[in-house]
C-alpha cells in the first residue's frame, strides 16, 4: 500500500471516514504520522472550543471579580479558586461520574425532554472540563491586567464623557489585553497540550475514534517500541505551538500596532566595510 493510499484510508478515520479497521502488522512510518495526525483533530477539535468560548467566559469573570458588589464578586473567586486549586486529571474524573450519572432517559423541563446521553461524549464532557479550567486560568490573568489598566487612561475616559460599556468596550479591555496577551499565549499552549489528558480521563473514545494519544498509544502496544510514535505525536504538537505562537503574535502585534517602535521589522544591512 502506498502512502497516498494509506493518508486517503486512514487521514479522517477519526472523524469516522475512511477505513474502518486499524492496520494489523507491517506498520510502516507513513502509517504512523497518518493515524497520529489523525488523531491530532480531536485535540484541535478540544483546544479551538476550549479557548474560543472560555476566552468571552474569561473576561466576564475577571469583570465579576474585579467588580464591586460581592454578589456578583464572590461565585466568581470560588469558580477560579476551585478550577485553579483542583487538577485538571481529577476534574475529568469528577465530571464524567457527575455527568453519568444523569437519568440515562434524559430529564424532564417544562414538559420538554432533554437527552443527557450525549454528556459523556469525549466531545461534549471533555470539552466542558477543558472550558471550564481554560476560562478559570484565563480569567486570574484578564483580572491581573483589568488591575493594571493605567488609571490616566480610565480619568482619560471619564473626562471624554465615557461610561459604562463604552468606557470598558473602548478604553479598559483594549488595554487588558495588551497587557494579558503573552501570559494568555501561554495558557492557549497549555491547553492544547492539555487536550492529550482525554485519553486518561473516563470519558470514552467512540468507535476507536480518538485523538492523537490514543493511535500513538495503539502502536506502541502493537510493535513494543515507544520511540517512534510518541515523538511523532510530541512532533505535531510541536508544529502545533509554533502554529499559535505565530498566531498569537499576529494578534500581539494588531493589539499594540498604534505603540511607537512597537516590534519594528527586521532591516538586514550587511556592513561591507568597517
Amino acid at each position: 500500500m502506498s502512502c497516498m493510499q494509506t493518508i486517503a484510508d486512514y487521514g479522517l478515520r477519526s472523524l469516522g471516514y475512511g477505513e474502518r479497521l486499524l492496520p494489523r502488522g507491517d506498520f510502516t512510518l507513513c502509517q504512523h504520522f497518518t493515524l497520529i495526525g489523525s488523531g491530532l483533530i480531536w485535540n484541535l477539535y478540544f483546544g479551538i472550543i476550549a479557548l474560543a468560548l472560555g476566552f468571552f467566559f474569561a473576561t466576564a469573570l475577571a469583570v465579576a471579580k474585579a467588580s464591586g458588589p460581592k454578589w456578583l464578586r464572590k461565585p466568581a473567586e470560588w469558580f477560579i479558586f476551585v478550577f485553579r486549586g483542583s487538577p485538571l486529571f481529577i476534574q475529568f474524573f469528577i465530571a464524567y461520574e457527575a455527568l453519568v450519572r444523569l437519568p440515562k432517559a434524559g430529564i424532564t423541563l417544562g414538559g420538554l425532554l432533554i437527552p443527557t446521553d450525549w454528556t459523556t461524549s469525549a466531545w461534549a464532557g471533555a470539552a466542558l472540563v477543558l472550558f471550564l479550567n481554560t476560562s478559570a486560568y484565563a480569567a486570574e490573568i484578564f483580572y491581573g491586567a483589568l488591575r493594571a489598566v493605567p488609571k490616566g487612561d480610565l480619568e482619560a475616559a471619564d473626562a471624554y464623557g465615557m461610561a459604562g460599556w463604552t468606557k470598558f468596550r473602548r478604553v479598559a479591555w483594549p488595554t487588558m489585553l495588551r497587557l494579558a496577551w503573552p501570559a494568555y499565549t501561554n495558557e492557549a499552549i497549555f491547553l492544547f497540550h492539555a487536550t492529550t489528558l482525554v485519553f486518561f480521563s473516563g470519558f470514552p473514545a467512540f468507535q476507536q475514534r480518538g485523538d492523537a494519544l490514543y493511535y500513538a498509544k495503539f502502536f506502541a502496544d502493537k510493535t513494543f517500541n515507544p520511540f517512534i510514535p510518541y515523538p511523532i505525536a510530541a512532533f505535531y504538537f510541536i508544529l502545533l505551538t509554533l502554529a499559535l505562537i505565530g498566531l498569537f503574535g499576529v494578534i500581539n502585534r494588531r493589539l499594540n500596532r498604534h505603540l511607537p517602535g512597537a516590534r519594528p521589522k527586521l532591516r538586514v544591512r550587511p556592513q561591507i566595510v568597517r
